[in-house]
């Protein structure tokens, strides 16, 4: 396969960026994305040029990582990572856009590679559990109803990788928080800080600066883990919950 490649470039967080092509031959279908990206970077290396800067580590959908806008959706056209897209999902001949996760909360380190620690703030902030030390519990002291134990791996999947704040019109990052927040909640071992979790986790997406919820649907749509719309539903219900309880607003 023959391909045009408009790749983002910037050198840095204050810099100012813009669109670059680059043309690559020889790509296989059975490539990843990635790969196809590895090939480039080899040839601009060879050239002497700065290979293009982008983010991964397993390879395998599970880390969210390979956070990169394909063509206007984030991780492409297959509801999957960048890195387990291959290239079979492309023509010959095709020109393919490549740009980072665009949101006010994930701002650029360079070319495609984004700082989402914003994330990892909103998971300090309440997305734990008490644990107790001494001796282990028996694993069935504390019965879980399958119902339960169901959602709680539903929406334990989130691998927090941001899609669904690219793909979000608001860059709200509501998918995101609301599946930390009903992974846990919704489990006996959560129960010690049910409240503060959803006050204080909310709390902390807002002051990151991410947007607002407009339920548009489209972060689900980009979930590459599937995490369901109803999530959203489920958190503003603990968060009135929480709410209620504490007295506050």
């Amino acid at each position: 396969m023959k391909l045009t490649l408009r790749v983002w470039r910037q050198k840095n967080a204050d810099a100012s960026g813009a669109m670059s092509t680059y043309q690559v031959d020889d790509i296989s279908q059975d490539m990843s994305f990635l790969e196809m990206l590895d090939t480039l970077n080899e040839e601009l290396t060879l050239k002497g040029e700065d290979p293009v800067a982008f983010d991964h580590d397993c390879r395998e959908g599970i880390c969210g990582a390979c956070s990169l806008v394909i063509n206007g959706d984030a991780h492409g056209p297959e509801r999957t990572t960048s890195c387990q897209l291959h290239m079979r999902s492309f023509k010959d001949g095709d020109t393919i856009d490549i740009e980072p996760w665009r949101a006010a909360a994930f701002p650029v380190v360079k070319d495609l590679v984004v700082d989402r620690s914003s994330f990892d703030r909103i998971i300090q902030s309440g997305g734990y559990v008490s644990a107790p030390t001494g001796t282990a519990p028996e694993a069935h002291s504390t019965p879980v109803p399958k119902p339960d134990a169901d959602f709680a791996f539903e929406h334990a999947e989130c691998i927090g990788c941001g899609a669904c704040v690219a793909a979000c019109p608001n860059g709200s990052a509501m998918l995101f928080t609301s599946a930390k927040i009903n992974h846990l909640n919704v489990l006996p071992q959560g129960a010690p800080e049910r409240e503060t979790r959803v006050l204080d986790m909310v709390s902390t997406m807002d002051d990151e600066g991410f947007g607002g919820c407009t339920l548009t649907g489209e972060c689900a749509t980009a979930c590459p883990k599937g995490i369901p719309l109803m999530s959203i539903t489920g958190m503003n219900k603990e968060w009135l919950r929480a709410t209620r309880k504490s007295g506050s607003r």
